[in-house]
């Protein structure tokens, strides 16, 4: 019997669920699985996930928190244990985003991650098992490089070009996102056009590209292309260390028997490392990179309006209760 697509990739690559919906992960059997606001949002939407809600806003109040401060931290235990939940149905780690709001704030961000670990503790969850999701901005880098530095692993997103990659790399970072479909979704945009062919895919490049630059530096993060649009997108990147794929996507995989090959190669020529990229340069180049600049602002403005999404539904599932309004 032919084996599906996605067996296929996953002989490849380690697949990766993105996706907060418990259902899906115990279907597709990820070894990791990723969440962001958005997701977060969307699994709080779901009735059978009341109970958390409802607990963790009464942990909330019993740490001592009122008013709005009360739903923030409400939302940070969510979070958590919506994490430690998925944690219970893989074998791997499940990323944990801290608050978009803090990318430019690169102290905010480490207390922030340290937060979030803290809770995880509480719950058994060693760190080995989280990866802290900072967006990549040069704050959010430096952030992560003093996370990395005390044994914290993080994992960099919304991240659109190689100074991005760079920067990561310079940082000890144990993983960095590319996207895939966002930069493919600027590129139909701005040259006016309904598609690309695969070979031509701006996203599926720009992975590649952040891919062979890592393998001929012999750096040792891990890449993790996301945010797909199409299978096709999937395949041609059947060989990166990891894909984070979600469900909808990974069920048309596991229908489609289209025969996979590698289309990544380890075994580059090795290079010289590069100088490490400085602030001045990284500001340069994002500036530079009218679609990289625009993609990373408007990803975390995206991520921000999804929290203050699950903050307007947290008031509205927990009522007007004296806690809230303090």
């Amino acid at each position: 019997m032919t084996e599906s697509t996605l067996e296929q990739i996953k002989a490849l690559t380690t697949i990766v669920v993105d996706s907060g919906d418990l259902t899906a992960i115990k279907k597709f059997k990820p070894l990791d699985a990723t969440t962001n606001p958005s997701l977060i949002t969307a699994a709080a939407s779901q009735p059978e996930n009341l109970e958390l809600i409802e607990s963790s806003y009464a942990q909330a109040v019993r740490e001592g928190y009122k008013s709005d401060e009360c739903i923030e931290r409400t939302i940070d235990i969510l979070t958590v244990k919506l994490g430690v939940e998925i944690l219970k149905v893989i074998d791997g780690r499940v990323s944990t985003e801290v608050d978009a709001s803090l990318s430019y704030d690169t102290e905010a961000t480490i207390a922030k991650a340290k937060e979030l670990l803290a809770l995880y503790s509480s719950y058994g969850i060693s760190s080995d098992r989280i990866l802290i999701k900072i967006a990549s901005t040069w704050q959010g880098i430096q952030a992560a490089k003093a996370l990395e530095s005390e044994g914290i692993h993080c994992n960099l997103t919304l991240l659109f070009g190689l100074h991005q990659a760079r920067a990561c790399a310079d940082a000890n970072i144990t993983l960095i996102s590319p996207f895939v479909g966002r930069i493919l979704d600027w590129y139909k945009k701005a040259d006016k056009v309904d598609s690309y062919p695969i070979e031509k895919d701006p996203g599926v490049l720009s992975v590649k590209k952040i891919f062979e630059y890592y393998k001929s530096q012999d750096i040792k993060t891990e890449i993790m292309g996301a945010s797909f649009r199409s299978t096709a997108q999937v395949v041609a990147l059947a060989g990166c260390d990891l894909l984070t794929i979600s469900p909808n996507i990974l069920a048309s995989l596991e229908s489609e028997t289209t025969p996979v090959i590698s289309q990544l190669n380890k075994d580059v020529v090795k290079a010289e490392r590069d100088v490490a990229i400085s602030k001045e340069e990284f500001k340069a180049q994002i500036e530079k990179d009218l679609m990289a600049f625009q993609l990373l602002q408007s990803g975390i403005d995206g991520f921000i309006k999804a929290r203050e999404q699950l903050s307007a539904l947290l008031h509205q599932s927990l009522g007007n209760s004296a806690e809230i309004k303090g």
